[in-house]
């Protein structure tokens, strides 16, 4: 019999994501799983935690960790899925780039790896491809193709918030803001409390609501990005007003 561990996307459980083989001599027994795939694991998931809440030091020492010890396999399938599982936490944060490490690594990667490369690229995909997504964003791609209404529906649909973040990011990029899009990530990162992609969020909402003339939202959410940033309780001391403008 043959089972499978998987070393998996803190974020969003994703079977096809770096299996892991190990035949057992009895169906009734389990193999310990590899090192590197449990300190790859460990130090993946510390780097996402570091990066949400804006430590760049530490995620930048654990996403290398985490590339240290899947390089121990010699496989840049599973390279590439590292790669694009910290292009993913990048994008639920408003960090919009190409993905230069999984692209370098894109030869060799498998369909899953490169539908999703598209999906995060918010790029048009076949139904086949929706099919190797990740559950969490397969009715998000779906809809992407049935307007705002249904896409922001699929979004606010997803359970895990890092998930639904991602799924509003490319949502985002595909079509453009919208109010309710907007408000629905700025709680999900601000119920969690990660900083990096909350005030990422927040300064885009300020922004939108200033072009669409709406002045007192806007000064709102920019009071929320001086909290976010420490500056509130030396405006207050000061005696600045908390509604002036940036």
């Amino acid at each position: 019999m043959t089972v499978t561990r998987r070393f998996s996307l803190p974020w969003a459980r994703w079977s096809a994501i770096a299996l892991l083989g190990a035949t057992l001599a009895a169906c009734s027994q389990k193999p310990p799983a590899a090192d590197w795939a449990l300190n790859a694991e460990s130090a993946s998931d510390r780097a996402t935690q570091a990066y949400l809440r804006a430590d760049q030091r530490v995620q930048a020492l654990e996403w290398s960790k985490a590339r240290a010890e899947v390089e121990r396999t010699a496989s840049p399938q599973l390279l590439a899925r590292l790669a694009l599982m910290r292009c993913a936490v990048e994008h639920a944060s408003l960090q919009w780039n190409e993905c230069e490490e999984y692209v370098a690594l894109a030869v060799d990667a498998d369909p899953q790896e490169q539908a999703y490369a598209r999906y995060l690229q918010a790029q048009p995909l076949s139904a086949q491809q929706i099919a190797l997504l990740p559950k969490a964003q397969q009715p998000v791609a779906q809809a992407l193709s049935a307007g705002p209404a249904a896409a922001f529906a699929a979004v606010k649909a997803v359970d895990a918030p890092l998930s639904r973040l991602l799924a509003a990011s490319v949502v985002l990029r595909a079509q453009g803001p919208s109010p309710e899009l907007l408000v629905e990530a700025v709680d999900t990162a601000s119920a969690q409390g990660w900083r990096r992609p909350l005030l990422a969020w927040l300064l885009l909402s300020a922004r939108q609501a200033q072009q669409s003339g709406d002045m007192e939202t806007a000064q709102r959410l920019e009071r929320r990005v001086r909290v976010l940033e420490g500056q509130a309780e030396g405006e207050a001391a000061s005696g600045s007003q908390p509604g002036a403008g940036r």
